[in-house]
């Protein structure tokens, strides 16, 4: 079973950008407002709520002192001028592709140019945009298009300035313009679709062709969203648009073995975690992507600040620049002169739209939105060449450990951010993580995505290594007798496996004790320093058989050291029989009272006098060594009492 979620799955920057101003905004103690729901996810405007951040359906509702915030879909041109006259601030939202439309309409109208725009006539964002000229037509599709010009009979060379809706499908928008350019001889079309949009619903196509079930998360009145469970549709047959995780049925995934996730341009990554989670648990597999998630939760709230490295994904490529979507509020653009230190190397020679890069900030504007971004300054940092061959070459590196997550450790190398997975670590699971934090380690950099701006190493590698060199080293030198200090790896009912140093031996019940135990965990615990010696090997199996037991510790041998005939000593009474009792004098050493010698006068049986358990006071009155037998007296002790009275 798996459950795989969509990279793109998520806030767009536009939307994040939104959510950050009011964020800011509230966070300098302004009385704010947003004109309509600040995106189409109640959750969100839930959380705002509380805050004490409310939602105005009309601008006549602001009041003088509140700061009034524009949705990320933008309003048109007469709101901003009746905001502006009722005397309170405004802070504009808008995201920055779609105030770019704003400004293509508003020209058109001046050019003398139709506007023309392709998408939904009720959806916020269209109505904006209508609101940037004086006339325009509205279409859904190209069937509408098409009746239009047929029955207004509308002339070839009106001037057409054609935009699109930002969360439009690429299919429907190229099958408008395919028209557009068969009917206009006086045409001008400006693809506005957002292509962090449109990589969204082509990942979320791949992934539904992948998958038996589809989640797509978000809010149902989000257009986007909506769009993503229709081409899902396409490709899958189990498709289930939900809010958030508390919609999900596990009912709905009987059966099935691989899910994808995607969610809309609205959805915040908090709540794609949950359902992930959730689909997890539903699944009985793990949660994946974690790390990708901690990702888009620093990305949705981070702000830009000149000299910063950040990851971004080129979404056009225009004649001038080239645009980066880099998942915050602003919107990104790569001066030509900046893609590559070679003056003749063309950005569309090393780019392409979807694209994943690494940039470096060179300028922030805040107040427009928008990030100057520089490519060839990072590909001159020598640091990721070096990364690069350490991985190439397996070299063994020295970082220091800086923090632990839920994921595993991160160490710096060189400065650099090495990610270290859990299982990498070399700490067992359920082990102190955090007890790394602040150490130096020795690792390998197994995996480095320029990118991306990831690094992966791995402790275990270095670990491992030398475990072998250490295994080598016991095999080459083993041999029967031989003593080593090893540590109890784990137990069976069987025996004991301990670690001698890369080598597992296996001590066996019958070599922990000279006494008779249960379970090897009467004697030994994981986690024990024991020493070992070696009773036998197979070097072709890598079998080793290790004993505990020493003859020092033998309690027949303790016995003859210690006690002789006619001691007098304190035993327990062990088990009863008719011809006598036997009692313990040290573990694994049992004496017996004949029943002649358990009292000074004549007994029917043992129980007559004695009982299990109690505690006596015998006297030793032989002991047979070949046949390690012991004879013991209550009754003896009696008569010399007796003698002495």
């Amino acid at each position: 079973m798996s459950v795989k979620v969509a990279r793109s799955a998520g806030f767009c920057f536009g939307v994040s950008r939104a959510v950050e101003l009011v964020e800011q905004a509230a966070r300098e103690g302004k009385h704010v407002v947003t004109l309509g729901p600040i995106i189409h996810n109640r959750h969100v405007v839930e959380k705002f709520a509380r805050l004490g951040i409310r939602v105005i359906e009309a601008h006549e509702e602001a009041a003088p002192g509140e700061t009034v915030i524009i949705r990320s879909h933008g309003v048109s041109r007469d709101i901003y001028r009746r905001l502006e006259a009722q005397g309170v601030e405004v802070i504009d939202a808008t995201c920055p592709f779609v105030k770019r439309i704003h400004g293509i309409v508003s020209r058109a109208e001046e050019e003398g140019r139709l506007p023309v725009i392709i998408g939904t006539p009720t959806h916020p964002e269209v109505e904006g945009i209508a609101g940037w000229c004086d006339e325009c037509r509205v279409f859904q599709n190209v069937q509408e298009l098409e009746n239009w010009v047929k029955e207004a009979r509308i002339p070839s060379d009106l001037p057409i300035c054609m935009v699109s809706q930002t969360t439009s499908t690429e299919i429907l928008w190229k099958l408008c313009g395919q028209f557009a350019k068969k009917q206009f001889t006086n045409l001008k079309i400006f693809d506005t679709i957002c292509k962090a949009t449109e990589y969204r619903q082509s990942e979320a196509a791949q992934l539904s062709v992948e998958s038996q079930a589809m989640v797509v998360v978000g809010d149902p009145k989000s257009s986007n969203t909506g769009r993503l469970a229709m081409i899902c549709r396409e490709h899958c047959d189990r498709v289930f648009q939900v809010e958030c995780a508390a919609d999900l049925n596990p009912v709905d995934f009987r059966g099935v073995t691989d899910v994808g996730i995607t969610a809309g341009a609205s959805t915040p990554a908090w709540i794609i975690k949950e359902v992930n989670k959730t689909m997890s648990e539903i699944t009985n597999v793990e949660a994946v992507q974690e790390e990708n998630f901690a990702e888009l939760l620093e990305q949705s709230i981070k702000t830009l600040n000149t000299g910063d490295k950040v990851i971004g994904t080129v979404t056009g490529i225009g004649n001038t620049e080239v645009q980066v979507d880099l998942g915050t509020k602003h919107a990104g653009y790569i001066p030509y002169d900046e893609v590559s230190t070679d003056p003749s190397v063309k950005p569309e020679d090393v780019l392409k739209v979807g694209d994943e890069i690494e940039v470096f900030v060179v300028r922030v504007n805040d107040q427009e939105g928008t990030v100057q971004l520089s490519k060839k300054k990072l590909d001159g940092l020598k640091v990721w060449d070096d990364m690069a061959a350490y991985a190439e070459n397996k070299t063994t590196v020295e970082g220091t450990i800086t923090e632990e997550n839920k994921g595993g450790l991160v160490c710096n190398v060189k400065g650099i951010r090495v990610f270290i997975p859990a299982s990498q670590s070399g700490i067992a699971k359920g082990g102190d993580m955090a007890g790394m934090v602040g150490k130096t380690v020795q690792l390998k950099i197994t995996e480095v995505n320029r990118a991306r701006r990831r690094v992966i190493g791995s402790i275990r590698a270095v670990t491992s290594e030398a475990r072998k060199a250490a295994q080598e080293k016991i095999w080459a030198e083993i041999e029967n007798g031989k003593k080593y200090h090893g540590v109890v790896k784990s137990l069976t009912s069987y025996g004991a496996f301990v670690d001698i140093g890369g080598v597992d031996g296996m001590v066996h019940v019958s070599e922990l004790s000279w006494n008779r135990i249960k379970t090897p965990a009467d004697v030994v615990k994981v986690g024990d320093e024991i020493d070992v010696y070696v009773i036998s090997f197979d070097p072709e199996k890598h079998k080793i058989s290790l004993g505990y037991k020493t003859a020092e510790m033998n309690p027949w041998n303790q016995f003859m050291t210690n006690y002789h005939v006619g001691d007098v000593v304190e035993a327990k009474v062990v088990k009863l029989m008719t011809f006598g009792a036997f009692a313990e004098i040290l573990p694994g050493v049992d004496g017996l009272i004949h029943i002649s010698q358990i009292a000074d006068r004549r007994i029917g049986k043992p129980e007559d006098a004695l009982s299990e358990g109690q505690v006596v006071r015998v006297k030793i009155t032989d002991v047979d060594a070949e046949n390690k037998r012991i004879s013991l007296s209550i009754r003896a002790l009696l008569e010399d009492s007796g003698d002495a009275e």
